[in-house]
């Protein structure tokens, strides 16, 4: 295995048969490397206008995560000038982001409403359900992400604040919180 060797980004433009796109849609770790250093600046810039600073890291990791991971995203850039490529996927996925956040507090709030009427009965099997889980499935390290998003429903960035973490380790551990949650879940339905 030999030294890696530093791929050159696009200063403003490439073409199609250009090196540098070929390795850049099969997803090449030094292009993708190359493109986090060399251009998360322009991502910063392009999402500060639409953006609370406390939901731009949340949303350029996203990205450069899409980014890593979905072929199709990369395969969407065919040349010309790769920041200003970069730069319109990280608008539209902040002015995304910030819709999502509407539609979440908006959500909340018709969901309070929603559950004032339940039976004692299902009450019951859903507290057994999540004792359950948590003590089975949940790690330690977990619970508290548990507690507040899950059963206390608080907003990422409320959450996150009350367990003194970043939000975007909140949002990883919610996620995999969800996973493990619907496991048990199917798990339940088979017995």
């Amino acid at each position: 295995m030999g030294i890696p060797v530093e791929i050159p980004l696009p200063a403003s433009s490439t073409t199609e048969a250009s090196p540098w796109l070929e390795r850049f849609h099969r997803g090449d770790r030094a292009v993708l490397e190359g493109c986090y250093r060399e251009h998360f600046a322009v991502v910063a810039g392009a999402i500060g206008g639409i953006l609370a600073p406390v939901d731009r890291e949340t949303v350029i990791h996203e990205l450069f995560s899409r980014l890593i991971a979905r072929e199709d995203l990369r395969r969407s850039f065919r040349g010309g000038s790769f920041p200003a490529w970069l730069a319109t996927v990280a608008r539209n996925q902040a002015i995304d982001y910030r819709r999502r956040l509407s539609r979440e507090s908006d959500a909340a709030v018709a969901d309070e409403a929603a559950l004032a009427v339940e039976s004692w009965e299902l009450a019951a099997e859903a507290r057994l359900l999540v004792e359950r889980f948590r003590r089975d499935c949940l790690p330690p390290a977990w619970q508290g992400v548990f507690e507040l998003r899950f059963l206390a429903q608080l907003p990422q960035r409320e959450a996150a604040r009350q367990l003194s973490m970043r939000r975007t380790t909140l949002a990883y551990r919610e996620v995999r919180i969800r996973r493990l949650l619907q496991r048990f879940l199917l798990e339940e339905d088979k017995e």
